[in-house]
C-alpha cells in the first residue's frame, strides 16, 4: 500500500484573527443574553444576541485593521454592541425607525404589532366554545376588511379622529362604545356592563353629539344626560 501524498499534507494554520475572536465569543454572548433578557419573544432574543455578535466581529475586524484589540478593553467592546443593536443598528446596516414592523419603531414609539385573531389563526374549539362565537368573529373580521365607500381623505382623517374621541372617554364608557360598535344590541351591552338599557340609549346619543361637535357639526342640540 503506497500512501498518498496528500495525507502528508500540512494542516493551515488557524486564523490569528479569527481565533483571536473566538476567545471572545463566549464573553459576547453572555454579555448579549444577559443585556437582552426583557425580551420576551425567544426569537427576537436569539435574533439580538446574532445581531449583537455579527456586530462584534465586523468592529473587531475594523480595530484590528488599525492596530487595536477589543481584547484589551472587551467589557466596553461588547457593551457598545449590544447597545447599538438595541438602538436600530445591524451589522447590515440601520434600522428603519418608522417602519411599523421593527422593534425599533415599537420601542421608540410605544407600540407592539401582534396577529390579528382572524379565523384562520384560532383552533376550532376557541370560536365555538362561546355562544354565537363564530358570528362576532365574522362581524370583527367584516369590519377589517377594505373599505371602497369612504374617501380616502375620510377614512384617513377618521383614523386619526377616533381614536382621540375614545381617549376623552372613560375607561368603561371606552369599553362599551367599542362593544356597541361590533354590532352589539343594546340590551345585551348593558346586562354586560351593568348599565341600564335606557342609560345605554342616553350614553349613545350623548357619543353622537360629541362626535359631531369634535367634526364641527354646530347645528346638533346636545342632548340630556
Amino acid at each position: 500500500m503506497i500512501a498518498s501524498s496528500d495525507s502528508f499534507a500540512p494542516t493551515p494554520a488557524p486564523d490569528p484573527l479569527h481565533a483571536g475572536f473566538l476567545r471572545l465569543l463566549p464573553r459576547i454572548r453572555l454579555h448579549a443574553q444577559i443585556y437582552f433578557r426583557d425580551v420576551k419573544c425567544p426569537q427576537r432574543k436569539e435574533e439580538a444576541v446574532a445581531e449583537t455578535v455579527a456586530l462584534a466581529w465586523k468592529w473587531y475586524r475594523s480595530l484590528a485593521e488599525k492596530g487595536r484589540d477589543a481584547a484589551d478593553f472587551v467589557t466596553a467592546f461588547v457593551s457598545y454592541a449590544a447597545r447599538a443593536v438595541r438602538s436600530g443598528r445591524r451589522a447590515c446596516g440601520q434600522e428603519k425607525s418608522r417602519d411599523v414592523m421593527s422593534p425599533l419603531a415599537q420601542q421608540r414609539y410605544g407600540f407592539t404589532v401582534e396577529a390579528l385573531a382572524i379565523s384562520t389563526r384560532r383552533p376550532f374549539e376557541d370560536i365555538h366554545a362561546l355562544v354565537r362565537g363564530q358570528q362576532a368573529l365574522d362581524a370583527y373580521e367584516e369590519r377589517l376588511a377594505d373599505n371602497g365607500v369612504t374617501p380616502p381623505p375620510d377614512a384617513a382623517a377618521f383614523r386619526i379622529d377616533f381614536p382621540q374621541f375614545l381617549a376623552s372617554l372613560t375607561e368603561r364608557d371606552r369599553d362599551l362604545a367599542m362593544y356597541l360598535s361590533l354590532g352589539h344590541q343594546g340590551k345585551k351591552a348593558a346586562s354586560k356592563f351593568g348599565v341600564s338599557p335606557g342609560r345605554v340609549t342616553q350614553l349613545r346619543q350623548r357619543w353622537c353629539h360629541e362626535w359631531r361637535r369634535c367634526q364641527g357639526d354646530a347645528g346638533d342640540t346636545a342632548p340630556h344626560s
